[in-house]
């Protein structure tokens, strides 16, 4: 175990590098400081920037806050460093930690060492975070005690008095939080990979450091552990001789009941959480009522609105090629297409031929808006496509060239960056611009 792990925190100078805005740097604070810990919370962003997770560490005793920019003594004098997962590598603070052999960890990773349930973890390029809670749906109709937590959302730091060594934990595990982990970490018993194809290239700088980084929660595992590895996904083939455990049958697709998410993509990722379920214990009757119950996520191709006969549909969380893509194969048409945002440095080209082949038109806003513009254009002249600057302009486009039973579909395939906070903002927009044209006074 590493020395993050044998700690123990009363009276221990711990940095919280980054609080963040989805609740992982905020949750981790709160929970050191309530065990003792002399925490001091460091992020670029401002107090302004932070006023919401601000505000939830009102109730927990933290030493101090050192906002909108980070100083060395924070780093230097610290027992640990628990580093937010965003942290890119070669980031000198953290370039700091390491050559002074400071102790590092990541929220997620101080709750794995401290989960008293077995875990089920899901990595992957698309589906992990669908996978992951239709995971825990199923457990959940088989009466067990059940957490999900990880990157879909929710630090689960705070539940830790809460739990026993009954029933199970999900993960959502992104290659940033898996980057990060120290190799003495155990990993989840059971390790569910949907996939893994370029994404995030801005930040591990090439497939190679983005593979390995998922590549990490197999390796980890014990040799009693279990693999499930989405048979559909080639690239995991070369993955089998990582697993240190046994790699599961594949639960049967005859036996997927209808879901009530569209998609053939969510019917396989409702086979890999059926696969998993089944290792965790759960009957047949079990995994097709979690299925049958489970309602799919807030802005993953979420139908939002019907207005004057066209349907909404909410994707913000698509962030890559492979997302939108199969969104695009999943609406029934025509579909209206507004898509774009920051550049992962990534190739986005599927993202083109899956316009030219699935919709009616589309609209691309944002740093990448003229790349899949032009793309598309190359591919099929004529086709109604269009460049705008911003996400209204985009959307505005579409509307008006569409018709009544049409569908409208926002499904970016990018990173929100380049003008959200982040893809949650993304999709409070985006919905607020929908409240608009669902009101003709306002348009």
């Amino acid at each position: 175990m590493s020395a993050a792990g044998r700690m123990g925190f009363r009276g221990r100078r711990v940095t919280v590098m980054g609080l963040g805005r989805f609740g992982g740097g905020v949750a981790a604070a709160g929970w050191l400081a309530d065990q003792g810990a002399v925490v001091t919370v460091t992020d670029l962003a401002t107090d302004s920037e932070l006023a919401e997770a601000l505000d939830a560490l009102r109730g927990h005793r933290i030493a101090r806050f050192h906002l909108g920019g980070h100083r060395e003594e924070d780093f230097r004098s610290a027992d640990l460093v628990v580093v937010n997962p965003a942290v890119r590598p070669g980031n000198p603070f953290l370039e700091m930690v390491i050559r002074h052999g400071v102790p590092r960890t990541t929220e997620v990773e101080l709750f794995l060492r401290r989960c008293p349930t077995p875990v089920i973890g899901v990595t992957g390029t698309n589906g992990k975070s669908t996978t992951a809670a239709m995971i825990a749906s199923i457990l959940r109709a088989s009466g067990q005690p059940t957490w999900l937590g990880g990157n879909i959302g929710a630090s689960l730091l705070g539940e830790l008095d809460r739990m026993g060594p009954e029933g199970w934990t999900v993960l959502e595990l992104s290659s940033f939080q898996l980057w990060h982990m120290d190799p003495s970490t155990t990993m989840p018993q059971i390790a569910v990979v949907t996939g893994c194809c370029a994404n995030h290239l801005d930040w591990h700088g090439d497939y190679e450091h983005y593979a390995a980084a998922k590549q990490k929660m197999l390796i980890g595992q014990r040799r009693d552990s279990l693999a499930v590895l989405n048979p559909a996904a080639p690239e995991l083939g070369s993955w089998r001789r990582l697993v240190r455990g046994r790699v599961a049958s594949m639960f049967c697709e005859a036996q997927v009941p209808a879901l009530r998410v569209d998609g053939r993509h969510n019917r396989l990722n409702a086979r890999l959480a059926a696969t998993a379920a089944q290792a965790a214990g759960c009957d047949e009757a079990a995994i097709l009522q979690g299925l049958e119950r489970f309602p799919g996520l807030p802005g993953r191709l979420e139908m939002v609105a019907v207005i004057e006969g066209r349907r909404f549909y909410n994707d913000t969380t698509a962030t890559t090629p492979g997302s939108t893509v199969a969104a695009l194969e999943s609406v029934p048409g025509p579909v209206w297409l507004v898509a774009g945002g920051s550049d992962k440095g990534i190739d986005l080209s599927p993202l083109a031929e899956a316009v030219v082949r699935h919709a009616a038109g589309a609209a691309f806003f944002g740093a990448t808006g003229g790349q899949l513009a032009a793309a598309v254009a190359q591919r099929q002249v004529g086709l109604p496509c269009r460049r705008t600057e911003t996400l209204s302009q985009a959307l505005g486009w579409c509307w008006e060239r569409s018709r009544p039973r049409d569908a409208i579909l926002f499904s970016p395939g990018c990173a929100s960056r380049d003008q959200f906070t982040n893809y949650v903002h993304r999709g409070r927009h985006f919905m607020e611009l929908i409240r608009q044209l669902a009101d003709p006074r306002r348009r």
